[in-house]
């Protein structure tokens, strides 16, 4: 296994990241524990999750499985902080009263002492930046996580965000999470470029759309019930409309030619953007994960990545998570 370093820290992390999003929703614990035991006896040590996936599901069913496996200090584990998580006022966000009840709630699930990565979810318009960052600098100061990082932020915002930390001497983010894949390439415009040049890493979350570029989802069609798209509303804004059906037509054609499956192709073309660090792969099924994870041996020169059926540079399909919501 060839880790690496996650931005300039220290810190270092196998070439692909386990993402938790499914389990305890599409994937029961039995299911969660036997993809997370296949993931590490392959030799990957990252993982991800959030407060807000299931509600503190899947950080439950993660912490359960460390404890039973005793492999926490083998780990790399990442969480993150923004959704709500109750009825009050104060139960979501990114003020310091938020981020200093979750994180305790975060580790409290996970079974751990301290978070490896504590990941900002996206943008909170309603809290100042510089409460955020003191807030997160407080916690690494405490010992209740090892490095601040952030998920879901267009180039001012994350740029924003650094200058502070810089200006106030504050422990600084070390990796982005954005979406990134061959229908949705919004991270070349601003954050590709950004975390190239102040050296953070870069794991971006559906390297394989959602599924989409597995090509399940077929033109005219009912979708298949249980699916991503077929589940989340968001995910069909995202992703679901005619130049999709084009592009995954294509896409899928060329995987057949290359005498790899599409899951393996997706994963590999965002492995072969040289500015990305550790995509993000989630799985429902041990199939899936052990279909996907192949796309690891799929060494794509940039000639033969651009030969892969993708949207041009810097285009998406659908609604950008980033750039299309309100701010």
């Amino acid at each position: 296994m060839e880790y690496r370093n996650l931005g300039k820290a220290g810190v270092k992390v196998s070439p692909v990241c386990l993402g938790t999003m499914t389990f305890g929703r599409e994937a029961d614990e039995n299911m969660s524990f036997a993809i997370l035991d296949y993931f590490c006896e392959q030799g990957f040590n990252f993982l991800d999750t959030a407060n807000g996936y299931s509600t503190g599901g899947s950080e439950k069913v993660v912490g359960r499985w460390m404890k039973d496996r005793g492999n926490r200090q083998k780990l790399v584990v990442a969480t993150k902080v923004f959704s709500k998580m109750g009825p009050g006022p104060n139960e979501g966000g990114l003020a310091r009263l938020h981020i200093q009840m979750a994180v305790e709630d975060s580790l409290r699930r996970l079974g751990t002492d301290v978070i490896d990565i504590y990941q900002i979810h996206r943008w909170d318009p309603s809290s100042p930046p510089e409460e955020t960052l003191e807030a997160l600098n407080d916690l690494v100061r405490q010992g209740k996580i090892r490095y601040m990082a952030a998920s879901n932020l267009c180039g001012w915002q994350l740029a924003q965000y650094l200058y502070l930390a810089d200006a106030k001497l504050y422990s600084r983010f070390i990796s982005l999470q954005p979406v990134y894949n061959a229908l949705n390439r919004s991270a070349e415009l601003e954050v590709l470029p950004l975390c190239a040049d102040q050296q953070l890493g870069v794991i971006p979350y559906n390297p394989l759309g959602g599924g989409v570029l597995t090509g399940k989802y077929a033109r005219d069609k009912e979708l298949p019930p249980g699916s991503r798209l077929d589940g989340y509303e968001q995910y069909r804004d995202r992703y679901l409309n005619a130049q999709m059906f084009d592009l995954v037509d294509d896409f899928v054609a060329t995987a057949q030619e290359l005498g790899r499956t599409p899951a393996q192709l997706a994963l590999a073309w965002v492995l072969a953007e040289p500015r990305v660090t550790a995509p993000i792969l989630g799985a429902r099924s041990l199939e899936q994960i052990k279909d996907s994870l192949q796309g690891v041996q799929v060494n794509l020169t940039a000639e033969q990545r651009a030969l892969v059926p993708a949207l041009e540079p810097g285009r998406w399909v659908g609604e950008d998570p980033v750039y299309d919501r309100k701010r």
